[in-house]
């Protein structure tokens, strides 16, 4: 049998190979536009001729955000921002890969000097589609600090569930969630530095906007090896409790150019708007690392919720090439009876989050001329199947295989199953680990000594008793998810527990 690593689809659907929906497609939009892929010349040549080199040392921010500033210093970048983001309200901010190396630079100052955070440190980022959150996501990989994005619309408990479990020193958010935070704060041990982005101050925050103004922009990036923890990305606990999907600088950093050069389709001429909330691992696929590492624009709007028109009019006025938003945003989309849109510079739609309707992509086509190309991934991986450009488009379908996986249709014993038959997707992970794929979910184990009057007793009932028992006496979050009995657990010649062996021997047996 292969060794795969089986994938649980969204919504917990099943898929098909070749999978196709019946119905009809009505006559296309009389300016149907089929565009021709940028950036490879076919699915299979882009199969055969895929390849991703992984260095021993990488970092997203100096390796490639810098290299674009050099890029674009010599004149060899079309004259288009790197980030443009507009509030709704005329305020716009363009700035060039140069000012957000700058900007970033100063932010990473006040991590590591204000806040007093070391590599390696965990930092929570709760806000909305503002300047700051991308400044923050670049700050972090240049100080090796560990990024954790939320979504604004986290409760207090959810909050408070995050900053415990990950043991994040620092967060940073604005002035709607500060007194959220100031409520469980104390009850959050590791927790010591907040900031907050906002035009006032707050008692105990240090405040960026202000910090910003006297920061300087010299700062060297941290050397951090390719496997290296950057972030961690809490799932939308749909099953469960969220889990923490850790990734490292390569892992996203290498693995998601394989969405911004083949699905995505960009260069540095386009302009990349996605509208995924800042909160999910979908603004790291399609508003950081997929279009930085194209030099592309990152295109961004504050939009606080979801308006059809304000869509419709954003993608008519700006220049905006790429547009990728959920299949119920293209519903809400092709439903609003707003008519008149001319969309001159679009010319790629893609789709990812959920399985998308083809009527909606039926209706989206009569009225733009453009085809919407579906994607399929998960927070714990970059693509795995997607519609590409210069493919046929099957209705219902999700496409073909990302060139960085070797994808299958499995049984539920883990055996291939030929064209045609449902089954469930899984990735091959031996006889070598494929870059894209997350290193591990963060979870709490107990390795156990046990006394001897304990060693003859039920071990598996003895384990439930353990747990439970944790449960009640603190924080149910903190309960170990898995226990291990062990003869004995190795130290040093001072007596201090070797951590790093343990979380070995247990990596080890995935």
């Amino acid at each position: 049998m292969l060794h795969l690593v089986t994938m649980e689809i969204l919504l917990r659907a099943k898929c098909f190979q070749q999978l196709v929906t019946p119905g009809s497609i009505r006559a296309l939009h009389k300016a149907y536009r089929a565009m021709t892929p940028q950036n490879f010349s076919n699915y299979e040549s882009m199969k055969q001729e895929f390849k991703l080199e992984i260095p021993e040392y990488f970092n997203f921010a100096n390796n490639v955000l810098d290299q674009w500033t050099n890029v674009e210093k010599a004149g060899k970048r079309p004259s288009i921002p790197a980030f443009w983001w507009i509030h709704g309200n005329g305020e716009e901010v363009r700035w060039s890969f140069e000012e957000l190396g700058s900007l970033s630079r100063k932010f990473a100052n006040i991590l590591t000097e204000a806040c007093a955070l070391q590599r390696g440190d965990r930092v929570i980022v709760i806000l909305p589609r503002i300047p700051e959150w991308w400044l923050a996501n670049l700050a972090c990989l240049r100080t090796g600090t560990v990024l954790i994005t939320g979504t604004t619309q986290l409760t207090q408990k959810d909050i408070l569930y995050r900053l415990q479990s990950s043991k994040a020193k620092c967060i940073i958010t604005n002035d709607v969630l500060a007194p959220a935070v100031d409520a469980i704060a104390p009850k959050c041990e590791n927790l010591r530095s907040k900031l907050i982005v906002s035009q006032n101050p707050r008692e105990g925050w240090v405040n960026l906007k202000e910090m910003m103004k006297h920061a300087s922009d010299n700062h060297t990036c941290v050397k951090t090896k390719h496997n290296e923890t950057m972030a961690i990305y809490f799932t939308s606990g749909t099953s469960g409790s969220p889990k923490m999907t850790e990734h490292t600088h390569s892992s996203f950093g290498i693995g998601l150019s394989v969405n911004g050069r083949f699905w995505l389709d960009l260069t540095p001429s386009d302009v990349m708007w996605n509208t995924s909330d800042t909160g999910w691992a979908k603004s790291a696929w399609s508003s950081v690392f997929s279009p930085w590492s194209q030099g592309a624009c990152v295109f961004a709007h504050y939009l606080p919720r979801f308006e059809p028109t304000s869509i419709l009019q954003t993608l008519s006025k700006f220049p905006i090439t790429v547009f990728c938003s959920a299949p119920t945003a293209y519903r809400m989309l092709v439903q609003s009876r707003k008519s008149g849109y001319n969309f001159k510079s679009l010319k790629h739609c893609v789709s990812a989050g959920e399985p998308i309707n083809p009527e909606v992509t039926e209706q989206w086509r009569n009225r733009t001329g453009l085809d919407i190309y579906e994607g399929y991934g998960q927070t714990e991986t970059v693509l795995i199947c997607a519609n590409f450009k210069g493919m046929k488009i099957k209705p219902g379908s999700m496409g073909k295989p990302s060139p960085a996986f070797d994808v299958k249709i499995l049984d539920v014993n883990g055996n291939v199953l030929p064209p045609g038959q449902e089954g469930d997707i899984g990735i091959q992970v031996q006889p070598k680990r494929p870059l894209g794929l997350f290193t591990r979910y963060v979870v709490v184990k107990a390795f156990i000594v046990l006394n001897p009057d304990y060693k003859s007793c039920d071990q598996e009932q003895l384990k439930k008793e353990i747990q439970e028992h944790v449960k009640k006496t603190t924080a149910p979050y903190k309960y170990p998810r898995k226990v291990e009995f062990i003869q004995e657990l190795p130290k040093t010649v001072s007596g201090k527990i070797k951590r790093n062996e343990l979380r070995k021997k247990e990596w080890e047996k995935i």
